[in-house]
């Protein structure tokens, strides 16, 4: 179903701490994130003030992105002997699953209580060009830790590739405002990261961050531009420190980021001029940062990377959670 055949529904989640979310069922969408810090809630995603913003935009803000995000080369992958030709809707390659990909329905909202709220949507045979039927469901739960926890669950009657994530773009600064994100302070627990062509199309396999712009195994600034992708390292058992950690430039504020995804993807905002913000103008480049927790992009046509396989099957069925704790 698409926006055009009903209108939108706004759900909001809290705790007693004062974190408050508001989810959207049009993209099964990430809208809003007031975090309560020492000087009151603080907005620290990016968003627009309805759902027309929404429709208007081609960044993906806060929306779920499947059946497979980032990017598929030429739009097509090999598997079981047969060639699959995708939808393509950037440079000849397939984008965040295609011209109409789940960030473009209207997702059924389902399960709504204080603090949680289900969303679900089918996606058919041959939706995009990917094979098979799948049956996802999207949940987002706030826990009194003041953290939101995305739980991704769906099922397909055919093999396909699936890889879902939230495009929610970070400013602990001012998402309302909209200030510089290379700003941030940010801890990437990851050894080796993807370069990329022009178009966003790995090139040269995995790479050693090893001297290179790309190290973030130590908390630094940003300050520079980034669209890559990084394989995180192995999260030790038990471990109480995450991967990913992002933190304003003022000190009040920080996000761990906490994945049982293999890779992320991280993304400084560079084209995010023009999009509209919550007040009726818009954001600037870099007004905000994506953390995309996700399979490596391509992956569909390589099986040789070092991560889980993104095929998944009626057997297989797909179920990862990213959980995002905010402390000041």
């Amino acid at each position: 179903m698409t926006s055009a055949e009903q209108p939108a529904q706004f759900i909001t989640l809290g705790n007693a701490q004062g974190l408050q979310i508001t989810c959207m069922d049009f993209g099964a969408t990430w809208v809003s994130c007031k975090v309560p810090t020492s000087e009151g809630r603080r907005e620290v995603l990016l968003g627009g003030a309805g759902l027309e913003d929404y429709q208007h935009q081609s960044v993906y803000l806060g929306q779920t992105i499947g059946r497979y995000a980032n990017r598929i080369a030429d739009g097509h992958y090999e598997h079981n002997g047969r060639t699959i030709q995708l939808a393509t809707n950037h440079q000849g390659n397939t984008l965040h699953g295609g011209p109409e990909g789940f960030d473009r329905r209207i997702w059924n909202a389902e399960n709504i209580l204080a603090d949680a709220v289900t969303f679900t949507t089918t996606s058919p045979d041959g939706d995009q060009g990917f094979p098979g039927e799948v049956s996802a469901a999207v949940t987002y739960q706030v826990h009194h830790n003041n953290s939101v926890t995305i739980d991704y669950r769906a099922t397909c009657s055919f093999s396909t590739p699936l890889n879902f994530t939230n495009h929610a773009y970070f400013n602990l600064i001012d998402a309302e405002a909209g200030a510089d994100c290379r700003a941030h302070r940010l801890r990437i627990a990851a050894a080796l990261y993807l370069p990329v062509n022009s178009d966003g199309i790995p090139e040269n396999g995995l790479q050693s961050v090893n001297d290179t712009r790309y190290d973030f195994r130590q908390e630094r600034v940003i300050d520079g531009d980034y669209d890559h992708a990084f394989l995180l390292e192995s999260e030790p058992p038990d471990s109480q420190e995450s991967r990913i950690s992002l933190t304003s430039a003022d000190d009040h504020l920080t996000l761990d980021v906490y994945t049982d995804k293999p890779a992320i993807q991280l993304y400084t905002g560079r084209w995010l001029t023009g999009t509209p913000n919550r007040h009726g103008s818009s954001y600037g480049a870099h007004a905000g940062i994506a953390l995309e927790t996700q399979f490596l992009p391509d992956s569909p046509n390589h099986a040789d990377w070092p991560q889980p396989d993104c095929f998944f099957s009626p057997e297989r069925p797909y179920h990862f959670t990213t959980r995002y704790e905010f402390s000041t």
